[in-house]
């Protein structure tokens, strides 16, 4: 958290929000619905639960179906909760992760979609519900255009289903694409939205849509053990982060690019500057051992993951200034200099 919100933390107003009369949260819900053009919203400790909540919200009744590209954030790192927690079916279909295509990097294809709902047979699952993520974490945070989303979201009306976003880093994709988080969603019936990764926040993600299905969404976050009490003190930490540090997500994606620039010129690493266009950077080593690299750039304070031996991930925040940019890829340059000494 930054220095600001941890003064407002010691300072918050607080109530219990399991009864609803936390003051700090209502206006935090009540401004994050304001912003995305939502009736309603509920603070969620996690972004993992705020979207199983919309799933169970949206697929309220058994044999429900729902369609997620296969590098979706869903399928890959919440362990699979849809089916675990919700008993709700998951069809997945191709991510898009090349450019030139009509359908943007991170997206599904509108033909796929058609195809993968369900028709009315006692064979099949009923589809009730189509994810997209946006920014797409593993497609190097590329954010889905307001045309893609609005044509999925129509689509689903014409088929009768709804539309959820993972929208972890919608701030990102709205400063990328430089529009609005309310237009660039409002083609959505629901979007969870992480206020910690590059809005600073410690703790805490919200989920947007109309009343009744925030009314039902509450039921489900008290079932899965998140409802919180005096979280006041996390919600003026939200406040920040919607009113303060969505504001100079630009500056992230600068210092990500020039990142990536600078990868981009050391021997044995494999990266498209062009692509990158948020604050997520991934790069490949074609030799391997990014496990063992990452662990030594950590003890030069430089952290970043491995995703598997071949790719490593860094992101951008407020606490990584532009000078911090040229020391990592000093520290990268030197870290494949003393892996791959020929």
């Amino acid at each position: 958290p930054t220095p600001a919100m941890r003064l407002a933390m010691s300072e918050a107003i607080v109530g219990d929000d399991v009864f609803g009369d936390d003051p700090s949260v209502k206006e935090l819900e009540l401004a994050t619905a304001r912003m995305f053009e939502k009736q309603a919203a509920v603070l969620c400790p996690t972004g993992t639960m705020a979207n199983l909540i919309a799933i169970m919200a949206h697929c309220d009744s058994r044999g429900s179906e729902i369609i997620v590209g296969n590098l979706n954030h869903l399928v890959v790192y919440e362990q699979g909760g849809s089916a675990t927690v919700a008993g709700v079916h998951t069809r997945i279909i191709p991510t898009q992760t090349l450019p030139g295509s009509e359908t943007p990097i991170g997206g599904v294809s509108l033909e796929d979609i058609e195809a993968a709902v369900r028709s009315d047979d006692q064979h099949f699952p009923v589809t009730r519900l189509v994810c997209l993520e946006n920014t797409h974490n593993l497609c190097g945070g590329a954010p889905l255009p307001t045309e893609y989303v609005d044509a999925v979201g129509g689509l689903c009306r014409q088929r009768g289903i709804k539309l959820h976003v993972d929208g972890a880093r919608v701030f990102n994709a709205a400063t990328a694409l430089n529009v609005p988080v309310g237009r660039l969603c409002r083609s959505a019936d629901s979007v969870s939205v992480c206020l910690s990764k590059g809005l600073a926040s410690p703790v805490g993600s919200l989920l947007v849509g109309s009343e009744d299905f925030i009314r039902r969404a509450r039921r489900h976050r008290k079932v899965l053990g998140g409802g919180m009490r005096q979280s006041g003190v996390l919600a003026v930490c939200g406040l920040l982060s919607l009113t303060a540090m969505s504001k100079r997500l630009h500056d992230d994606h600068l210092n990500a690019r020039r990142l990536a620039i600078g990868l981009s010129q050391i021997p044995h690493i494999e990266i498209n500057p062009d692509l990158v266009r948020t604050n997520i950077v991934y790069f490949r080593l074609p030799m391997g051992n990014a496990h063992k690299a990452v662990q030594v750039m950590a003890k030069k304070g430089v952290l970043m993951g491995a995703k598997d031996d071949h790719t490593i991930r860094a992101c951008t925040h407020y606490m990584c200034p532009v000078e911090a940019m040229d020391y990592a890829v000093k520290v990268v340059r030197d870290t494949m200099a003393s892996l791959y000494m020929e």
